[in-house]
């Protein structure tokens, strides 16, 4: 099932899935931090109004704003 990211808890691990159609700018500079469709990660820290987010992935953290945030599209795990 595909969400946001900054919907997520704290805790959730989730999937990229893809990118949304938006400006190639995000979409490089995601794929550049490691954020390529497949990888998993799991939200770490989320700030009281969803912006910024930070995730674990690929063993660091990596903070993303909204506005990169909402360009992923992502699958959360139940668990």
């Amino acid at each position: 099932m595909n969400v946001k990211l900054q919907e997520m808890p704290i805790g959730a691990k989730g999937r990229v899935v893809g990118f949304a159609k938006a400006h190639k700018f995000y979409r490089r500079k995601l794929l550049a931090m490691g954020l390529t469709p497949g990888i998993e990660f799991q939200v770490s820290r989320l700030a009281p109004l969803g912006d910024p987010v930070e995730i674990t992935v690929r063993g660091f953290a990596l903070t993303l704003r909204k506005d990169e945030a909402e360009v992923l599209i992502v699958e959360g795990n139940e668990s």
